[in-house]
């Protein structure tokens, strides 16, 4: 039978625990209590050695495990910047900092300062993993257009179905009456005036404008974020995230990069989809309540709808999709360990949405205002 053997020497600030041999089932593993007696004590410093260390597995992490444990009862510092790379992070998966959690439980009011120090703590905590976040998507669109990107062009392939075909029926009922809204909203105005002809006007130019890519970004926001939410966060509970990174792969890679690439395709396509819809109910309302002929609405809205209006629609669309899977995706991804939190993390993931085109929505206006398009 193999052999496991460890060696304890005093250091200046503490101790050094050297590994060797093979740290398997099927091994010889000496016991954990008292390895550390006398050895160390609390304030001072465990470090690991692992030069000589051989094959190991489970084993070894049980080992270490209640060599932690110890450590942290009797206030042991622990670096394990010697232990392999393998074993700290399953280390870490394993800590008690990465335990389940998102249960409440009843207990004494904190001290207002205390509370706003949480906040503030908590607050700057999310910015960063926002930055963090957004920084990896980043790095993994890059290695996409390397062709290194580990995800699986399957899952993109369904998710592109999952928001683009799927969301066709939403799509064209809500568009169809914002265009229909916006055809009487201008109606009652420009019928004091005689005025009618012009709705075409008002419903081209806020539909292929603006109010398209808004509509279909806030639907998508609604019913696709949600859902990307929902799917990672469950993920998250049910720790299969913790497993690719076990694996070695990248989550984001993995999971974000397929969902992001989907909407910024489609995005854009259901956008014009969305166009179309909402000019064909202000001609409805046109020609139904306003006795305008189909091709006298037509031509006046080809005459209003430049192709200059039809790419700014478009680049709000393009934006929108990245905010919408960017949102869904975080929020699953910072998702906590509990049944309720994915509920959280789904409707976080639509305020963040929404507030995130409205935002947008008034950047990019502003800057069309100043550049004069």
């Amino acid at each position: 039978m193999a052999t496991s053997e460890f060696k304890i020497d005093k250091t200046q600030d503490g101790a050094l625990l050297a590994l060797a041999g093979e740290w398997k089932l099927g091994s010889a593993i000496p016991a954990p209590d008292g390895v550390l007696a006398g050895a160390v004590v609390k304030g001072q410093r465990l470090a690991f050695e692992t030069g000589n260390l051989g094959e190991w597995d489970s084993r070894l992490l049980v080992f270490l495990a209640k060599i932690f444990e110890v450590c942290r009862r009797d206030g042991i510092d622990v670096d394990d910047s010697g232990l392999p790379a393998g074993v700290r992070k399953l280390m870490h998966l394993a800590s008690p900092e990465n335990q389940r959690s998102g249960v409440t439980h009843g207990g004494a009011r904190q001290p207002f300062l205390v509370r706003v120090a949480d906040s503030a703590l908590g607050q700057f905590k999310g910015f960063r993993e926002v930055v963090d976040f957004i920084g990896a998507a980043m790095l993994a669109f890059l290695k996409m257009l390397r062709g290194k990107a580990d995800f699986r062009r399957l899952d993109l392939i369904v998710t592109i179905q999952e928001t683009g075909a799927q969301a066709l029926p939403i799509v064209t009922l809500i568009s169809l009456l914002v265009g229909m809204i916006l055809a009487f909203v201008a109606a009652i105005q420009l019928k004091m005036f005689g005025a009618q002809i012009y709705v075409a006007d008002v419903v081209g130019i806020g539909m292929v404008r603006v109010m398209g890519a808004i509509m279909t970004g806030i639907i998508m926001s609604g019913r696709t974020g949600a859902a990307f939410a929902a799917q990672l966060g469950t993920m998250q509970v049910n720790e299969e995230i913790d497993a690719l990174e076990t694996l070695g792969l990248s989550p984001v890679e993995f999971l974000v990069l397929p969902r992001m690439l989907a909407l910024m395709v489609m995005m854009p396509l259901l956008c014009v989809y969305a166009d179309l819809m909402g000019v064909l109910g202000g001609m409805i309302v046109g020609v139904g309540m306003l006795d305008l002929g189909v091709a006298e609405y037509y031509q006046q809205s080809k005459a209003a709808v430049h192709l200059t209006y039809f790419w700014i629609g478009l680049f709000h669309s393009f934006v929108f999709g990245i905010l919408v899977a960017i949102s869904g995706c975080l929020r699953g991804m910072q998702c906590e360990r509990s049944a309720s939190a994915v509920g959280y993390a789904a409707t976080s993931a639509v305020v963040t949405g929404i507030v995130c085109i409205v935002v947008a929505t008034l950047i990019i206006t502003l800057s069309c205002q100043v550049l004069g398009i």
